[in-house]
């Protein structure tokens, strides 16, 4: 399939891996990428010195494109940022942040920006900072979410009708069908995190991949709203979190809370009570761990089977 992100990216088909903390690794962002997507290095889990070897080793693993997710808000990201150049990385997805503040500076060096926004003022803030194309990701959507709570079928019409780049969309789409649906209201291409967590190249932990195969509907909230909105799996955690929100804490009793490495105490070493535990609602259809190449492929095959179902209809 030819369009304007399949060009962009030099890509087969308009599925991208989104860039998920302690799931997103060299080896799935590899699988993803010779299956004929863009997979994409999560760098918000990673030290500068791991962003390079997962950099040169998802290299060594795949001659096709392939991205870094960066978010703007990174400690060190100064240091990330000349990571990237040293590297030589063509494609850049930047989230968490004001994308005016690097933009021109990753353009100028030849690379090809795309940035996370979950609102229209954001998507015009993008578009304006001059990025190549964007992300609108939806309330369904696990890990960092947007305030306005606003769902992925009202989002997308919305910035399609905003913004002239390209528009990809983001926040439960896990299937072919879904996919589709995106594509009638105007998305360019999509960006998958959950389904691709629990695929078998993901760094996430096997506890964590195993908890989200068997999660059912209403088993994520989006939580900490007054810190950082972000949607969690229910656990211990989770539900301190909703016991805390309920009793009036503040932003700073949530960060005391929240504490360090809780992400990583939970999806990259499996501790699945005390950890945070961020993935989408659609985790809930989720019922299988698989590779990352039969993921992408049944998700490409469901998409042009339902659109043939629909070109059929007689109305």
């Amino acid at each position: 399939m030819k369009n304007k992100i399949t060009s962009l990216f030099n890509i087969k088909y308009p599925i991208i891996q989104a860039g998920m903390v302690w799931c997103s690794g060299w080896r799935l962002a590899a699988a993803v990428s010779n299956a004929g997507g863009l997979g994409i290095i999560g760098a918000g889990s990673m030290y500068p010195d791991v962003l390079r070897e997962h950099i040169q080793k998802c290299r060594k693993a795949t001659d096709k494109p392939f991205a870094v997710n960066v978010p703007l808000l990174y400690p060190n990201i100064q240091e990330i940022m000349a990571i990237l150049i040293a590297e030589e990385i063509k494609i850049v997805f930047t989230s968490a942040g004001n994308p005016a503040t690097w933009t021109n500076f990753l353009k100028e060096k030849g690379i090809t920006v795309v940035h996370v926004i979950a609102n229209t003022k954001f998507a015009l803030k993008a578009e304006q900072s001059g990025v190549d194309a964007i992300v609108a990701e939806g309330f369904e959507a696990g890990g960092h979410n947007g305030r306005e709570e606003t769902t992925t079928l009202c989002l997308i019409p919305m910035i399609k009708a905003a913004v002239k780049i390209p528009v990809i969309a983001a926040g439960g789409i896990a299937s072919g069908k879904a996919m589709l649906a995106t594509f009638a209201l105007g998305a360019d291409a999509v960006q998958i995190g959950s389904a691709f967590a629990v695929a078998e190249e993901s760094s996430a932990h096997p506890n964590f991949k195993e908890k989200i195969i068997s999660s059912a509907e209403g088993d994520t909230k989006l939580r900490m709203k007054k810190l950082v909105p972000v949607r969690l799996l229910k656990n211990e955690f989770a539900d301190a979190v909703a016991q805390a929100e309920a009793n009036g804490a503040s932003t700073e009793e949530l960060a005391k809370l929240l504490g360090r490495a809780r992400a990583k105490l939970g999806m990259f070493e499996g501790n699945m009570q005390e950890g945070e535990l961020e993935i989408g609602q659609v985790s809930a259809l989720l019922d299988e761990i698989k590779p990352a190449a039969t993921i992408l492929n049944e998700i490409w095959g469901d998409f042009l089977a339902e659109k043939e179902k629909l070109q059929a209809l007689k109305f």
